[in-house]
């Protein structure tokens, strides 16, 4: 049987064939890994020109109509969960290809937010760097969670147990998102806020939307100028929700105290950008589901998901 070319995309970490048994398809599948972002759309399709199987990393690489058009070997498209705003599946229903994802068991995203607010509020990796340095012992008081108000923009599955984790911190906690309503708050245990309400009066304001068309700029400039100046902004959900531009200056100028962002509209973040350059900014290389445990059920799915498909079988196809 002549074997088909599978392409594992963007393992960061050189973790893809450790992390789960591709054995069970070697005899079908000759596995290739790519371990570093695609220069440009160019370059993927040169790389991926021969490739009938594709493993994608959600949101990394992107799959425009253009790029399928350039793979015409392409037969299979996994990805990490079960949506990828990058993929373009009406492309990929036209071109029959076949797109599945893969499912969390848990959500890391939620403790790494709450990593990200004690980082803002307390400065434990800055002062960590300072005393590795050799550095002069405390110079940064930090701020108690305890009794300061969380503002949760999107009190879905992943708001939620934000939530629950700032609650038990002590924190108060406000919601609000376009559809949200008072008695979906009621039923999470957390008080409803209208949007001005939750900017100007949030201590914190933590994100937790889903990117769409409606949710692209959702935070923009009139809302981060009803920050207090003594207030944080959270971003772990998707770079786009919040206009960049708009929180570099408001950074710049001092309005409000910080922010710390896991996501950007540019992945990875540009050596030269901006943010790089602000002390008031704590930034991560988008960690929130990529955790050991994560990584492993995500690439034991797509094994499992490829001998499902040469039997007929594809499982949580999205497209």
């Amino acid at each position: 049987m002549t074997q088909l070319r599978c392409a594992i995309l963007d393992d960061y970490f050189n973790l893809a064939l450790a992390a789960a048994d591709w054995s069970k398809i070697s005899d079908r599948v000759d596995v290739t890994v790519f371990s570093h972002p695609f220069a440009s759309e160019d370059a993927a399709a040169s790389a991926l020109k021969d490739f009938e199987i594709v493993c994608a990393m959600r949101e990394r690489t992107a799959f425009p109509r253009s790029l399928f058009a350039a793979l015409p070997r392409l037969k299979l498209l996994l990805t990490s969960g079960m949506r990828n705003a990058a993929i373009d599946m009406e492309t990929a229903k036209d071109r029959n290809v076949i797109v599945c994802g893969t499912q969390y068991s848990r959500d890391p995203t939620a403790a790494l937010t709450m990593g990200l607010i004690l980082e803002l509020t307390r400065g434990i990796g800055r002062e960590n760097a300072r005393m590795h340095a050799g550095e002069a012992w405390q110079t940064f008081a930090g701020i108690e969670i305890e009794g300061c108000t969380l503002g949760v923009i999107g009190l879905g599955k992943l708001g939620s147990k934000v939530a629950g984790l700032a609650q038990a911190f002590g924190m108060n906690v406000i919601a609000w998102s376009p559809n949200l309503t008072p008695d979906k708050c009621k039923e999470v245990g957390v008080a409803y806020a209208d949007k001005q309400e939750l900017f100007s009066t949030a201590d914190i304001v933590t994100i937790h939307v889903v990117l769409s068309q409606r949710s692209r700029g959702l935070v923009g400039p009139d809302d981060l100028a009803r920050m207090k100046p003594t207030s944080y902004l959270v971003n772990t959900a998707r770079g786009p929700i919040v206009d960049e531009a708009a929180l570099l200056e408001t950074l710049r100028q001092k309005k409000i105290a910080g922010a710390a962002l896991d996501v950007f509209a540019l992945e990875p973040l540009p050596m030269d950008h901006p943010f790089r350059k602000l002390d008031n900014m704590v930034l991560t290389p988008h960690l929130g589901y990529a955790t050991q445990d994560g990584l492993r059920a995500h690439y034991g799915q797509m094994v499992e998901a490829i001998d499902a498909w040469f039997k007929g079988e594809p499982p949580r196809r999205i497209a």
